[in-house]
């Protein structure tokens, strides 16, 4: 490793990076593969929202609009409850989920700007910023870019089984409540093509962040 007294190389600019795609496109093993290379913080959005659910103050709310039916023997928030209340195409499943959004959303984007400011303190470079509904929610507005990640849509549908046990009605019911596939593409900066290995869709992140932020290691790893 490039590094002296244990100190980590220096960046040329500290930065945001965005990471978006449908619904199983891999954008935390991708994430998790240049971060595992490079001295950035992954914040993954989706593991804050699971936490946000325990706050004392979010339980109180979510059982108050949803009732407590909701919650599991234990007393927390069951993830599998609320989401078939807020899943789904529906009226009354929009309605719930735009709810859900107004209660849980301003606490997510707190702790994202937390590790964001950690992690510039800490000396990282940057950060790369996984969350479902960057968008929809608002959250790229901390982003400095973005980058969509770009997989197949039947081998989405197959990590989606295998990993998370989903069918492919839950994989859609999720896909459709988040913008269009076309619609993300718009508003992003670069897309990586994921079709192939992780190592190879890492490498072209890795080579688009060298030249937008000279984040560039010979020897680092």
């Amino acid at each position: 490793m490039n590094r002296q007294q244990g100190e980590l190389p220096k960046a040329a600019l500290f930065a945001v990076v965005g990471i978006v795609g449908g619904v199983g496109s891999g954008k935390s093993a991708v994430t998790s593969w240049v971060a595992d290379h490079w001295p950035l913080a992954r914040i993954d959005g989706d593991r804050i929202g699971h936490a946000v659910l325990r706050h004392p103050q979010v339980k109180q709310q979510l059982v108050e609009h949803f009732g407590r039916d909701i919650l599991d023997g234990a007393g927390e928030i069951a993830r599998n409850k609320l989401g078939r209340l807020v899943w789904g195409q529906g009226e009354p499943h929009v309605q719930a989920r735009n709810l859900l959004e107004r209660i849980v959303h301003p606490r997510i984007r707190e702790e994202i700007q937390q590790q964001i400011h950690d992690a510039r303190a800490s000396g990282k470079w940057g950060v790369l910023l996984d969350a479902a509904v960057m968008l929809e929610s608002g959250w790229s507005e901390t982003c400095d870019r973005l980058v969509f990640i770009e997989t197949p849509e039947e081998e989405r549908r197959r990590r989606v089984a295998s990993q998370r046990g989903w069918d492919e009605a839950q994989w859609r019911e999720r896909e459709q409540s988040q913008l269009t596939l076309d619609e993300k593409r718009a508003r992003v900066h670069f897309i990586v093509d994921n079709s192939g290995t992780v190592e190879q869709a890492g490498q072209q992140l890795m080579e688009y962040l060298q030249q937008q932020f000279g984040w560039r290691t010979p020897g680092y790893n």
